[in-house]
């Protein structure tokens, strides 16, 4: 089956219900390689995520997770490090040097000899592209092992020397690839030809706890019981646009209605342009900056607490953010952008904007003044059925040929 028929595939069993008797799962040895605790974010949250879900499908699990995962030039936060407690329920060792070749060598050996049936490597980076393709290499002579990846961006956000020749060593390396936008899967298009790729949409993220009431979530944050509030949530860079979202906060009609905007998440770009836009349209009252790490057990209060989740992306393949809009059953607002309109019914679950700040104010102002609430979270109710883990493993077990 060809690449294309793969990715149609996927798309097709996206939207329809099979029923289908389930053979007897084969407990299978399951290495996955990349982010994972003690590193934080939400890279680290899938892996181990996914990790869960197989395991709960019987299979055994352990997680492969780094010792050094940027270089500072690489890493705009404060701390790549998690607070949380590491997870008693799953297997980690940390081991992986993203820089040093003489180290991909040695984990690569050892993986090599553990012969797992499947590893998972997720890949997000073109810098990781000579890490793990060398460390795939030397588990793949084996002769045993397959490799799967599940892939967030084959083409970077923020381009960098080197990033095609990479993203192709990186491939080479691979048996079948999961996309989770169908814009990565035409990316895909560009690196292979003849190795299975298939679309299926990121799962819920359900590992940041239970949804906790508009009220209490208030509360907790020390906001207006009354208040209405839209919430940007993530890491923040250029690409995510929150200069449209403030720029469009600046609507005398949104400020009139009493909306704010709550910015939850670290800068990773630099923080005196949107500090510029706050003071140039005196947002101060109209914006709540909570700008730092949110940590985990923190996030519902912030998705309890809004009333819409807004992502003003100027690009996008996919987006966790979304996902976590999903467990917690929060309508968005949305650009028109890479996957975000493949999971935000325009009118429906929420709104699909162009990506500039007067259609963005514009929905905000919709979602309001026609009291969209009540129905638009009826429909993320619905939608939220679509994303589950075991679709996903099952993905990633087609693509490397052991489903």
């Amino acid at each position: 089956m060809t690449p294309s028929e793969n990715f149609n595939k996927g798309q097709n069993d996206g939207f329809c219900l099979i029923f289908r008797f389930r053979r007897k799962q084969v407990k299978m040895k399951i290495t996955i390689i990349g982010p994972a605790h003690p590193l934080r974010g939400g890279l680290a949250a899938y892996n181990e995520r996914i990790a869960k879900a197989f395991q709960d499908e019987g299979h055994e699990v352990n997680i492969v997770t780094f010792s050094l995962q940027y270089p500072n030039f690489l890493f705009p936060g404060k701390t790549q490090y998690s607070s949380d407690a590491k997870p008693a329920d799953l297997d980690i060792s940390v081991e992986i040097n993203s820089v040093n070749p003489l180290n991909w060598i040695k984990v690569g050996r050892k993986i090599k000899k553990q012969k797992p049936d499947l590893v998972i490597c997720k890949f997000w980076l073109p810098f990781m592209g000579p890490c793990f393709g060398t460390i795939l290499r030397i588990i793949k002579s084996n002769k045993h092992t397959k490799v799967a990846s599940i892939i967030d961006n084959i083409i970077p956000h923020e381009s960098r020397p080197g990033d095609k020749i990479f993203a192709n060593y990186f491939v080479g390396s691979v048996d079948g690839f999961v996309v989770m936008s169908k814009s990565v899967g035409g990316d895909m298009r560009q690196f292979t030809s003849d190795k299975p790729v298939e679309f299926i949409p990121h799962p819920i993220y359900d590992n940041y706890g239970e949804r906790v009431a508009k009220s209490e979530s208030k509360r907790h944050l020390q906001l207006s019981e009354s208040g209405k509030y839209i919430l940007f949530f993530g890491f923040i860079r250029k690409y995510k646009g929150l200069d449209l979202l403030l720029e469009a906060m600046a609507d005398k009609r949104i400020q009139g209605l009493g909306i704010k905007a709550i910015v939850a998440g670290e800068y990773y770009d630099e923080q005196q342009q949107y500090m510029d836009i706050i003071e140039k349209n005196n947002l101060q009252e109209h914006i709540i900056l909570r700008a730092d790490f949110i940590e985990n057990d923190e996030v519902r209060y912030y998705f309890g607490a809004s009333d819409v989740v807004v992502q003003p992306y100027r690009t996008a393949t996919q987006s966790g953010i979304s996902q976590l809009a999903f467990h917690f059953e929060k309508p968005m607002i949305v650009t028109n952008v890479g996957g975000l309109p493949e999971i935000v019914t325009d009118g429906v679950s929420g709104f699909v904007t162009e990506v500039n700040s007067n259609d963005i104010a514009e929905a905000i102002l919709k979602y309001y003044t026609e009291n969209k609430e009540k129905e638009f979270v009826e429909a993320v109710i619905e939608k939220k059925k679509e994303f589950s883990w075991e679709r996903m493993t099952d993905g990633v077990k087609r693509v490397s040929g052991l489903g």
